[in-house]
């Protein structure tokens, strides 16, 4: 299951129509370019044609209102602090209405019945109660500071039992850790960055204690991956239907999505299964090339990958040295490179659970 809801967190729309919608040409770097080709066909609703659209580039639109200030990615450097704090209080608002609404839909009983007991649920509750906190400790730093804080969103969960649950909760406070992780560098008010730090310990412990539930191992590597506000969204953004229009702007925008459509456990060595979300990625200049890229704390990790003529289907081997929440992405860099910058991401990253 654990890897199953990974499409919880993009919008997969996998039609394979023939039709070209348009297509960008989208270059990451000096020496390669990659074409997105977006298809459509005449059952595809105007809201996910939009949606499609938003994740390669092609129209201004976003749930977030996250700012497009041009058609070229926006750095990280250009978020300053406080658009790191309304950053971390848009998932903040995620997370807590994530489990306000999870409580509010199943019972103890609910949680017995799946096989939990009442000092799970007695937890899970304690989670809820923390992520509340944090939207209000980070509204009143906002507002403390004369800054305007986001509201909350409109989402929608998909969740259906008490599994998908603790499963999608179990991601989101890793994804949770993640973002933290790699905002931190931006920080430069000590301040701010030690009211992050803060917020961070707890959401790794909420993580360590839903994975060991699951079970999962609740460590399953020495260091946790970081991921910028870029790669956050877009897994983060298929939750989210509608914003405010009053929320701020942030100069942050999604990727186009991947889905991992292997099922079961996956283990260093196994082979799976990506595919784009309704768009071709086409060589769009002589000699470019796609990458398989794991982040990991310690950099980049490549994956072998191989892609097949659809352009919309790739098969990656897992490499040994990445275990537990991992995230996928492709990339322009290759395996001598020591980081993978955000202007060199193609699409993803994608969620998947390595024992």
């Amino acid at each position: 299951m654990i890897n199953n809801i990974a499409s919880n967190f993009l919008h997969a729309l996998r039609g394979r129509s023939a039709n070209v919608f348009r297509s960008q040409a989208i270059c990451r770097n000096l020496s390669s370019c990659v074409k997105i080709i977006l298809l459509s066909d005449a059952n595809m609703r105007t809201a996910a044609v939009l949606s499609l659209l938003a994740a390669a580039d092609l129209i201004a639109a976003s749930p977030l209102q996250w700012l497009w200030l041009s058609n070229k990615r926006q750095v990280e450097s250009q978020m300053n602090d406080v658009d790191i704090l309304r950053y971390a209080l848009t998932l903040e608002h995620l997370e807590d209405k994530f489990y306000r609404e999870g409580l509010a839909n199943f019972t103890k009983a609910d949680f017995r019945a799946a096989g939990y007991d009442n000092s799970f649920y007695k937890n899970v509750k304690a989670i809820s109660a923390h992520e509340t906190a944090h939207v209000e400790f980070l509204t009143a730093g906002l507002e403390a500071a004369g800054v305007k804080p986001v509201a909350e969103c409109k989402y929608a969960f998909g969740i259906d039992s008490v599994d998908a649950f603790v499963a999608t909760a179990s991601v989101l406070e890793g994804v949770g850790t993640s973002a933290y992780l790699g905002a931190a560098k931006q920080i430069s008010n000590k301040a701010y960055l030690t009211a992050a730090g803060s917020i961070l310990t707890v959401e790794a412990r909420h993580s360590a204690y839903l994975r060991a539930n699951l079970p999962q191992s609740p460590f399953a590597q020495s260091q946790d991956n970081p991921l910028t506000p870029d790669e956050v969204h877009t897994m983060a953004s298929g939750f989210i239907v509608s914003c405010p229009k009053g929320n701020p702007t942030f100069p942050i925008k999604a990727f186009p999505g991947l889905t991992v459509t292997t099922t079961g456990k996956i283990r260093a060595g196994d082979q799976i299964t990506l595919v784009t979300n309704r768009y071709v990625l086409a060589a769009g200049a002589k000699g470019a090339k796609l990458h398989a890229v794991f982040v990991t704390a310690n950099g980049p990790v490549h994956a072998q990958m191989k892609a097949k003529k659809d352009g919309m289907t790739f098969t990656v081997t897992i490499p040994e040295r990445v275990h537990g929440q991992s995230y996928l992405l492709l990339s322009n860099c290759d395996e001598a490179a020591t980081s993978v910058p955000d202007e060199t991401v193609v699409a993803g990253p994608t969620y998947l659970e390595i024992k």
